[in-house]
């Protein structure tokens, strides 16, 4: 076993315990960035001028009717940037912009005494504009030619040999939705300014190093002279990965010009209308099959809607393109990305980056496939799951290909799918207009960040002379126990309680140049880098008890904060030997660093292998459909997931749990529209709060709800034999849409194949219905061309517009 991954006695990990902030999020008490305006004094209050068209550059921009305006301090604007005027990491997002992008557009801020004052301010401020031709949809985009970025291609095998050899042959497209991240704490910053000029920055973000650098090019400064701060988000997603980091920089600013404290929170429609969501994709696909159902080729080409600007949308295109085989061998494939540049705020990180849309084009292709080959959906998935010896398209080989096996055997046995099955035909035989159906899917998602230099993690542990100790790691809580898992490997490498261990909140300062708490990678990163500082001190300790219990620093054991000797009865009080350890003038602090090894890629040859590891799952759905309305409700859910040796099974277990809510949510609920008109709201996003934009909340959780951990499932070479748990879970929840595609194939003949929109509103179910009652079941190679979905023109085209086609290959070949 690896050093990283053995466990030592009595460990602290792998114990079931509640979230280190629970009883503050239930009683209130737990402290956001926004609640610090009340401890601090003289707070000016910033507030966005934001236009509302969705394309045209300024032609004038007079702020002076905002200064009259009782309470108002200083309108910020570019000529006020000391430094860079840019928010961005790729330098395509003016903090101030010439040229309005999107409908919402901050083109300036207003700082004020109080927030209805910089609110009556901004709106005093006038703005005109040479409004200019937009592009809202994917579609208007593509057809204009309007792409940004790279264009990776990814290569593997000989592609027209693979449909040569096929016996089956399908074409189709499929376009399907962003995602608002909602999390229930919108950005947020509150910037402070010392006597010496520094500048201090409490900020809702993902990654304080990142905004750190931002906030000091854009006031012209060196990074040691910005402190960061995360106290604890109220949620991220991935939305607060790269777009605080404006934000923050708008709060410093004005700190800096004014002398005071300066904060910024946006509200829930501006937050909804300024900040980026999960990319929506447009998938063209070709795919062969051989006679007995298993893939020999694709080709495929993936088009996210990046927005306006960049952001984070390459590394999103390029983890899509490794997501696209999912638990599936395809020995010959070709997938093209590319980026989609619209007139809509810039889309940006969401659980799963990428992963999802790259997953959810090949399981809709083996969902609308199934059919066609005559195949039951959970048969044709199992002849193609990958096996030992084989390799991604990209090159990286799938090593532990039996626990993709593992964890569907599991479902099926303790979910009961058989029994089920039959008891599912005999309720759709007696019931016309009531249909049920079960589905199953897996997940296969790579565990590392795309880019290389940021698969590194740090830490600081400091021991005090009494015994206690306080980690400072460069991680971020959202809510997913991040820091509940750091207390749990802090406390096991030392071999002390957890009561002994303190966190400090995540600070610049503290940690230098962190990556962001994304990509699922929270806990390796800086669990490694927490247990290394803890080894280093936990061996200068050890050297000390040596000499006080007559024995060699090897044999030395810290067992729950007792230290003994191997073959002896003599022992050690932890607090006693700290105390030694200090008047020995022996180091009680250690910095820990971490970087993941076997990590190397090719991005110009799309080649590599970018993963750790992979982390496996899979799910079972049983949902009920009505055939008048598509209304549905799911029935019950069956989980197995691989996390390794849980460092903490209770916060995983909610992790799986709420990331298959959020992953359902995405492919059956939140629909997502923009005014694509010709009027003057064109660009106007229309699901601007929780009443027109439907969440996932209690009554949308299956009635019964089973999850279990993988168990004996030691990940060698990770800290403590521990699995990724933050994004994968999201993807198990294809299950419930392919479930709902099979219920409404129950309501046409046999064998007929379902085009579905994602997501899969109970209008979309509807329709679906509709036209698996309309199939006459006749296999003629005509296309199904589902226009009874796509007819609400406001859909943005998130309507199941796709179609299959079978070629002269299938015909006869079937």
């Amino acid at each position: 076993m690896s050093h990283l991954s053995e466990l030592p006695e009595k460990p602290v990990v792998g114990v079931s315990m509640p979230h280190e902030s629970a009883v503050l999020h239930v009683t209130g008490s737990a402290l956001y960035t926004d609640d610090l305006v009340h401890r601090t004094k003289d707070v000016l209050h910033a507030y966005p001028v934001q236009v509302m068209k969705a394309h045209g550059r300024i032609t004038a921009l007079r702020t002076e009717p905002a200064l009259e305006v009782p309470g108002v301090v200083r309108v910020l604007t570019v000529a006020d940037v000391p430094g860079v005027n840019d928010a961005g990491m790729k330098h395509d997002e003016p903090l101030f912009p010439d040229v309005v992008m999107f409908h919402g557009h901050a083109v300036a801020w207003v700082l004020a005494e109080t927030l209805e004052a910089a609110r009556l301010g901004a709106a005093a401020v006038e703005v005109e504009l040479d409004e200019q031709p937009s592009l809202i949809t994917l579609q208007d985009a593509i057809a204009a030619d309007s792409f940004h970025g790279a264009r990776p291609m990814m290569l593997a095998g000989d592609v027209e040999a693979g449909f040569a050899d096929s016996a089956h042959v399908f074409t189709g497209e499929f376009q399907f939705a962003d995602q608002e991240h909602f999390y229930l704490e919108t950005h947020a910053a509150l910037a402070h300014i010392d006597e010496a000029g520094q500048v201090f920055v409490q900020s809702s973000t993902q990654h304080p190093s990142e905004t750190q650098e931002i906030v000091a090019h854009v006031l012209g400064l060196h990074s040691h002279e910005v402190t960061v701060q995360c106290l604890r988000m109220g949620g991220g997603f991935g939305g607060k990965e790269m777009q605080p980091h404006g934000f923050a920089a708008i709060a410093a600013l004005g700190a800096k010009l004014t002398g005071r404290p300066v904060r910024l929170r946006l509200n829930r429609t501006q937050d909804l209308t300024m900040s980026g969501k999960r990319h929506g994709f447009h998938a063209q696909w070709k795919i062969g099959f051989d006679a007995e159902g298993r893939i020999q080729a694709l080709d495929a080409t993936l088009t996210a809607d990046g927005g306006w600007s960049l952001d984070l949308s390459e590394p999103v295109v390029a983890r899509a393109l490794c997501h696209i085989d999912n638990t599936y061998w395809i020995p010959n494939a070709r997938v093209d990305g590319r980026i989609a540049k619209t007139n809509k705020a810039s889309n940006t990180a969401f659980r799963g980056f990428g992963g999802p849309q790259g997953m959810l084009v090949i399981e809709d292709i083996m969902g609308r496939c199934a059919p066609l080959l005559g195949l039951d959906p959970t048969e044709l998935r199992e002849r193609n799951f990958y096996r030992p010896g084989q390799s991604t398209p990209y090159g990286q080989p799938v090593v532990q290909p039996e626990r993709i096996s593992a964890v569907w055997q599991q479902v099926k046995h303790t979910g009961d799918i058989a029994a089920r099955r039959g008891e599912i035909a005999a309720f759709n035989a007696a019931h016309p207009h009531t249909k049920r159906a079960l589905a199953i899917t897996g997940v296969k998602f790579g565990i590392s960040f795309n880019l290389t230099a940021f698969n590194q993690g740090g830490a600081l542990v400091l021991i005090y002379k009494d015994g206690s100790v306080l980690i400072n790691h460069g991680g971020t809580e959202m809510g997913q126990g991040l820091h509940t898992k750091m207390l749990q490997v802090a406390a096991t490498s030392l071999g002390i309680p957890l009561h002994k261990v303190r966190l400090a909140p995540t600070r610049t300062d503290k940690v230098p140049n962190t990556s962001a708490t994304a990509a699922s990678s929270g806990a390796d990163l800086n669990g490694a880098a927490v247990k290394d500082a803890c080894l280093q001190l936990r061996e200068r300790l050890s050297q000390v008890a040596a000499t006080q219990l007559g024995t060699s620093a090897a044999d030395v054991r810290i067992v729950e904060g007792t230290v003994r000797a191997l073959g002896s009865d003599k022992e050690l009080a932890w607090d006693d030997l700290v105390r030694t350890a200090y008047f020995q003038r022996v180091q009680l602090s250690a910095a820990g660093f971490y970087r993941t090894e076997g990590l190397h890629w090719d991005a110009k040859s799309f080649s590599g292998s970018p993963f750790k590891y992979f982390a496996i799952g899979a799910a079972a759905a049983e949902v009920e459909v009505d055939g008048f309305t598509g209304a549905y409700r799911i029935r019950r859910v069956d989980i197995v997931h691989d996390v390794g040796d849980s460092l903490s099974p209770l916060i995983d277990i909610g992790q799986v749990e709420g990331g298959f809510v959020q992953g359902a949510g995405w492919l059956t609920l939140e629909d997502l529209r923009w005014d694509a008109g010709d009027g003057p709201g064109r660009g106007r996003l229309l699901t601007q709060a929780a009443s027109t934009y439907k969440l996932p909340s209690f009554s949308e959780m299956p009635e019964e709800f089973n999850v279990a951990l993988l168990e004996n499932a030691t990940e060698e070479g990770a800290v403590y034999g521990s699995k990724a748990v933050g994004e994968p879970p999201l993807m198990l929840a294809f299950c419930v849409r392919e479930a709902l595609r099979q219920a409404a194939a129950a309501f046409g003949p046999s064998g007929v194949s379902v085009e579905l929109a994602s997501p899969a509103t109970p209008e979309a179910v509807y329709w679906a219905i509709e036209a698996a009652r309309q199939d006459d079941g006749s296999r003629d190679g005509l296309a199904h061309d589902g226009s009874g979905i796509d007819g609400d023109s406001g859909n943005d085209g998130h309507a199941a517009d796709g179609e299959i086609r079978m070629d002269a290959t299938t015909l006869s070949g079937a």
